[in-house]
């Protein structure tokens, strides 16, 4: 059996409100005789689909269930429970030392580097900023209102600011992304070797399978062909003392330690298809108004003081 702890701190009113909706309880219970697709949950419980797709996507935040993309007729994206109980605690013990953390969301479009090959272009919510498969596109000033960007092979480069408080030091750096391969129009068979960098350090390399399209992402404008890319999966790197991870799957064993991140005025990370790739079937990355996750590239940094 399977329990879900959460305490009553910011993780825990997430799980809070997810179970405040009589629509996603019933989710929950059509969930208890096994995964469903949207289709399937909204047919049951005779919900709108884009009602259904909302509140699954509130489920899904909090971490109640779990969403996957599985191979077959438009790569369905099917749901199941993660927890068969929930618990609380009411009066959680406070640690020896501060323990704290920040987010940044950051926008992709904010990149401040980039080095990228044809097929490559830029678009935002409401059509493409500029020529295709032009690279030059790239450094014009309103390539920061991009919502999608793509190219097949060379990189992109971020820089979080750091906000640690004086003598913190890092236990924890999660990256998370919405990423898919780049073929022309859409290709389920296109895999694609997709690299991150912290600190000009590699931390490790995902093989993405598909450029998912055919169906509409859920947050991708209505002027964007569903014959074209559509939408991604959402992947996270993490960085602790022991290794390097990739969706809680160790990748290698670069640790904190080797980032050297604490006294840097800002933390670099970079994401690409390399030039040597097994794979290299370019990257489409995703922003808060296209896709099927709201979040453009978010960095999540845990710390300590003493």
């Amino acid at each position: 059996m399977r329990d879900l702890k959460v305490s009553i701190d910011d993780e825990g009113l997430k799980v809070f409100k997810a179970l405040s909706n009589e629509q996603r309880l019933n989710i929950l219970r059509a969930l208890n005789h096994g995964p469903l697709n949207v289709n399937e949950i909204s047919e049951k419980l005779k919900l709108p689909f884009s009602t259904t797709a909302v509140n699954i996507q509130k489920l899904q935040d909090s971490g109640i269930i779990t969403t996957e993309i599985i191979p077959g007729h438009g790569n369905q994206k099917v749901s199941s429970k993660k927890y068969d109980n929930i618990i609380v605690n009411l009066s959680p013990v406070e640690p020896a030392n501060q323990e704290d953390h920040y987010i940044i969301d950051l926008p992709i479009g904010d990149y401040v580097d980039c080095q990228v090959e044809p097929t490559c272009g830029l678009a935002d919510e409401n059509g493409y900023i500029g020529p295709l498969d032009n690279p030059r596109i790239f450094f014009e000033p309103n390539k920061r209102h991009a919502q999608l960007l793509w190219f097949r092979k060379g990189y992109i480069e971020y820089r979080f600011p750091n906000r640690l408080p004086l003598n913190a030091v890092i236990k924890e750096l999660v990256i998370s992304t919405e990423a898919c391969s780049e073929a022309p129009y859409h290709r389920e068979d296109w895999p694609s070797d997709i690299t991150i960098w912290v600190n000009n350090i590699e931390i490790g390399t995902w093989t993405c399978l598909s450029d998912f399209g055919g169906e509409r992402g859920l947050y991708t404008p209505v002027w964007r062909k569903t014959s074209s890319t559509q939408y991604g999966e959402l992947k996270y790197w993490k960085v602790e003392q022991s290794g390097s991870y990739l969706d809680n799957k160790k990748i290698s064993n670069i640790t904190l330690k080797d980032l050297s991140l604490e006294s840097l005025p800002y933390f670099p990370v970079r994401i690409g298809v390399k030039e040597n790739a097994k794979n290299a079937g370019g990257l489409n990355l995703f922003g808060q108004k296209f896709g099927n996750y709201k979040q453009g590239l978010v960095m999540k940094v845990s710390y300590h003081t003493n």
